[in-house]
């Protein structure tokens, strides 16, 4: 007799993941591992910043924490710290109730939530993400009840610079009612985030077209080491009087990938819709998993609440930044004094943990083939996976690569 399973297809990998288990099995001495987003030392290890050590030392012996169920929305002291984090502390809409946040599981968890809720709710059903974007948000918006994906233009590879022009166009023939998806800073994979006023044009005709926001802030204060200065753009349009959410994530600026700390921040225009659209974001979560767990969450409210141990985490995402920010300049040194074709100033340009190097797919397979550094076929490459010890081996790969299988279209002269 066959099994009822046999009507189950093999799905397809996920690359990031594939390959970042092809690393994990190559035996090869010099393998470097350019793939999933996760900071990583000069010495290419994982790092566990230091006030995440000592406050969960201090939770270890804190006997009066247990283990018991956190409330369906999460741990408000975590929530309201976050939504502080992301909006500034003294920001208008906090003082007037017209913000809130849901603890969720990372930033995945909080764009399925916030997705769901406004598919069910508010009835929204197309949704826009930029061409390209993380390959995990049209998979989260399309679960969640989304019918209508959609793309807007946003990388140009022959200037390897936003196409500013594409994406306007593109919003501004957008649906009223569109949920259109934002990266609040380092835009992955791409590294280029528009600039102040490039987010301005984008807010006018957002505005005019009755578009929504929904911001995916996955780095901030990992991105350039200042947390004001990578949440300029959803703070730019709460100014501007937009409702809004944004899904925030602890993964890369704590280092907690496996801890799932994320949260939900709302804006609303009018505080008396608060209370019911968070006993709708209830039954939203009861149905999906019921509630959040508590230690990471914990953790980051003790470190966001308490003045001294705040200071030392913002220490420690300046010398994550910073590191990634020197990797830059390292790759593009290389490359320039090997005499690599091309230019390479946009590895400089770019921000927060990815580079888009417009390297093709042909090039990208022949480094993973050859030389045993693994990335994406996209040619996106995980900054942190450099160090001093690896980037002139890297580079003179991919100047072999660039060299053995030009690109098909010109080299920007920038």
């Amino acid at each position: 007799m066959g099994s009822r399973f046999e009507v189950v297809q093999q799905g397809p990998p996920i690359e990031v993941f594939q390959l970042n288990k092809l690393f994990i099995d190559d035996t090869f001495k010099n393998k470097v591992n350019l793939t999933i987003g996760a900071y990583r030392d000069e010495n290419g290890k994982p790092w566990v910043l230091p006030v995440v050590r000592k406050t969960e030392k201090q939770m270890a012996a804190d006997e009066s924490l247990l283990h018991e169920y956190l409330p369906v929305l999460g741990l408000e002291q975590f929530s309201a710290a976050s939504v502080s984090m992301l909006l500034g502390e003294d920001n208008p809409v906090i003082a007037e109730g017209r913000a809130f946040g849901v603890q969720t599981l990372s930033g995945t968890g909080g764009l399925r939530v916030g997705a769901e809720f406004l598919n069910k709710h508010l009835k929204y059903t197309t949704f826009y993400y930029s061409s390209p974007t993380w390959e995990n948000h049209h998979l989260v918006f399309v679960n969640s009840g989304f019918t209508q994906p959609r793309t807007y233009r946003y990388w140009d590879p022959k200037t390897r610079a936003i196409d500013f022009e594409g994406l306007i166009e593109d919003l501004k023939n957008a649906p009223e009612n569109s949920v259109i998806l934002l990266h609040a800073c380092a835009h992955n994979p791409t590294g280029i985030d528009p600039t102040h006023e490039q987010w301005e044009k984008i807010a006018d005709v957002m505005e005019e077209r009755k578009l929504f926001p929904f911001f995916d802030s996955a780095y901030q204060g990992f991105a350039s080491g200042d947390l004001d200065r990578d949440a300029w753009a959803v703070r730019y349009f709460v100014e501007r009087g937009f409702e809004l959410v944004c899904a925030q994530s602890y993964a890369k600026n704590f280092g907690l990938y496996n801890e799932r700390v994320g949260n939900l921040a709302v804006v609303m225009s009018d505080a008396r819709c608060v209370a019911p659209a968070k006993s709708q974001l209830t039954w939203v979560v009861r149905g999906m998993y019921s509630n959040p767990p508590a230690h990471g969450a914990r953790l980051v409210a003790t470190v966001l609440s308490d003045a001294r141990l705040f200071d030392e985490w913002r220490s420690h995402i300046k010398e994550m930044s910073s590191r990634v920010i020197q990797m830059r300049e390292a790759l593009r040194s290389e490359l320039v004094k090997n005499g690599t074709p091309g230019n390479w100033d946009h590895i400089v340009k770019q921000i927060g943990l990815f580079s888009y190097t417009g390297l093709t797919q042909r090039q990208s397979e022949y480094l993973i083939q050859e030389y045993h550094i693994y990335l994406l076929r996209t040619g996106r490459i995980n900054i942190c996976g450099l160090n001093p010890g690896n980037v002139e081996y890297v580079a003179k790969a991919i100047h072999d690569a660039v060299t053995k299988f030009p690109a098909e279209h010109t080299w920007p002269k920038l």
